[in-house]
């Protein structure tokens, strides 16, 4: 299999040379869900890729023209429907999402709701060239200004529930015509049980692994509950927070956790906040290390781990002095192809990958 990149892809049109690009370096990718000619593309070039379309759990947008949408309910269906699927404030208006405009929220706890929106994502889903679907905004807090309480959900608790209901529904029913389910699980570290849970039908996906920002990463504690994320259940997507450069260190800081932790399963990406309309690609996202050769080995936070044909560590620390030596096995190069050190003093919240040489 070809490198362990993960392109997330659900923003602006696709632009020449990128389906190509993509099915030359990633194992997985998540497209709109009107994408079909191209998700059927790289299925060509690449019939190991699992490619997802996206679609929303919470909301429904009312700027898209259809006909196919990337809410499983969409804005006209809705009203269509008298408007009793839109949720509304306790004076009756309806909730457009902040710094999400034409974004509006939706009554996820109405089971008419769930109901045709697995419906609607089944019928759409069944015979497609995608493999499934990227549900997100499996929402755990407050995100988007609902100011609770509101019309029918007087708490988070409550909504989390419900959408919790409308994840296990859909991937029941998408599972059932062969398709998976990978919702964007919030913060599932906050609740034991809810990534095994979620992820059951297919995967997960986690948009902040290991930090909110590329200037506000997780202490230690945090960042090691997120890690056993990296083992499944089925396909994890773990995005790591950067600026938009692909050199920035959070790429090699989040890739070598998800090879310590995860052995090289799953999909790994490195984007800014909401930069999901580029190809975003480092040299290390291409290596296979190969299998382990031992189980992640650690000490204060600090992690490594050796594999047939690499190497990762990674410091989890966030105090600035709290520096780690780990010492590196003999005959790994680095991405430009040198040798690599006998040993290696990671910095605060930094990791490092090399490759055996050869």
């Amino acid at each position: 299999m070809t490198g362990v990149g993960a392109w997330i892809r659900y923003g602006g049109p696709l632009q020449p040379g990128e389906l190509d690009f993509a099915a030359a370096h990633y194992r997985a990718a998540i497209l709109q869900p009107w994408e079909t000619d191209a998700a059927r593309e790289l299925k060509r070039l690449r019939p190991d890729m699992t490619v997802l379309c996206y679609k929303c759990l919470s909301s429904t947008r009312s700027y898209e023209p259809g006909p196919v949408y990337s809410s499983g309910v969409s804005f006209a269906e809705a009203e269509a429907d008298d408007g009793g699927w839109f949720a509304t404030r306790l004076d009756g208006t309806r909730i457009e999402w902040e710094r999400y405009p034409g974004h509006w929220q939706m009554r996820v706890w109405d089971p008419g709701y769930r109901r045709r929106w697995v419906e609607n994502v089944t019928a759409e889903l069944r015979g497609s060239p995608f493999d499934g679907v990227m549900a997100d905004n499996d929402v755990f807090d407050d995100y988007y200004g609902l100011r609770l309480p509101i019309t029918g959900a007087a708490d988070m608790a409550g909504i989390r529930s419900a959408v919790g209901e409308l994840v296990h529904a859909a991937g029941a029913a998408l599972n059932a015509v062969g398709k998976l389910l990978v919702p964007n699980i919030a913060e599932s570290r906050r609740e034991p049980g809810r990534w095994n849970a979620h992820a059951a039908y297919g995967g997960g996906f986690e948009e902040v692994w290991l930090g909110y920002s590329p200037v506000h990463l997780f202490d230690p504690v945090t960042a090691e509950a997120q890690l056993p994320q990296a083992a499944g259940p089925g396909l994890s997507i773990l995005r790591v927070p950067t600026d938009g450069d692909d050199r920035h260190p959070n790429v090699t800081y989040g890739l070598s956790a998800f090879w310590i932790f995860g052995g090289g399963r799953g999909a790994y990406s490195a984007t800014a906040h909401d930069d999901y309309s580029r190809l975003q690609h480092a040299p290390e996202l291409d290596w296979q290390l190969g299998g382990p050769r031992a189980a992640p080995q650690g000490r204060g936070h600090t992690w490594w781990r050796e594999f047939d044909a690499g190497f990762a560590a990674v410091n989890f620390n966030r105090d600035g002095r709290r520096r780690r030596k780990v010492r590196v096995p003999a005959g790994m190069v680095d991405a430009a192809g040198r040798p690599a050190p006998s040993s290696v003093v990671l910095p605060a919240q930094r990791g490092v990958i090399f490759r055996r040489a050869g």
